[in-house]
């Protein structure tokens, strides 16, 4: 996601300007706090876009495994023309017009999936994970919201989908960044001991700045940024998530 803006501007000049490109990039610029649609748009603004995300690993995809994801554009006609593209009996996209809210999912997914990996690493249990998994779709569907996105959409493949998914797999980069970091592990040492990219990691501080800037509260994302940033140990960051007030599951 970091390096999309490099990639884009490098695209032909003589590419049609009808050609609808699908981003499948999942982040948060953090020079900028867009998204990649936007990111693209500023490059490119009359090309016609579309966002693809979901419960998807690019493996089981290849190998022709059955995955269903979401495609979202802001036209209806060209969204559709997408689907009957890419859809096969085995990759089954779903339509949605809702490019803002599958963006925020794709990106915010990874951060709870790190935070969901320190609890595995540090041996919670389940019921620890799947608690992180639904206060952080809050969190997602509260920066969501405030951002412009559909609330329905975070219970779509874009949302609950990919967050399931990226929450309880060691396939998942940001899970293992997580598990790794829950068992102990130094982040210089798992980054210098990995050719992967962990887009959580660079998603994290981009998404701390969008949440203070709309004024959103989002206590787990503050947690895995003030881990990944030295500023707390993952024992004070569990314990600080620990002793917030009781509030309206609502809330």
């Amino acid at each position: 996601a970091q390096f999309l803006r490099q990639v884009v501007a490098q695209l032909p000049a003589q590419r049609s300007a009808a050609t609808p490109l699908i981003i499948c990039a999942k982040g948060i610029e953090n020079s900028t706090l867009n998204l990649m649609n936007d990111v693209v748009a500023q490059i490119l603004p009359d090309a016609p876009l579309a966002a693809l995300s979901g419960p998807s690993f690019a493996a089981e995809v290849a190998r022709g495994l059955p995955t269903a994801v979401t495609l979202a554009a802001d036209d209806a006609q060209i969204g559709a023309a997408l689907v009957r593209a890419l859809g096969t009996a085995e990759f089954r996209p779903y339509l949605s017009d809702d490019m803002i809210g599958v963006e925020v999912c794709g990106a915010m997914k990874n951060v709870i999936a790190i935070a969901c990996g320190i609890a595995e690493g540090r041996g919670y249990g389940d019921s620890a994970r799947a608690a992180l998994m639904t206060r952080g779709l809050a969190e997602i569907t509260r920066l969501a919201i405030a951002m412009g996105g559909q609330p329905q959409t975070m219970l779509g493949l874009a949302g609950v989908g990919d967050l399931a998914l990226t929450c309880n797999s060691r396939q998942s980069r940001n899970f293992t960044l997580g598990y790794q970091l829950g068992q102990g592990d130094r982040l210089d040492d798992i980054f210098a001991g990995s050719r992967s990219v962990f887009e959580g990691a660079h998603t994290v501080h981009a998404a701390a700045q969008l949440a203070a800037r709309e004024q959103v509260e989002m206590p787990i994302c503050a947690a895995v940024s003030a881990i990944l940033e030295g500023q707390e140990g993952v024992a004070d960051a569990i314990a600080e998530l620990l002793s917030r007030p009781f509030v309206r599951e609502e809330e």
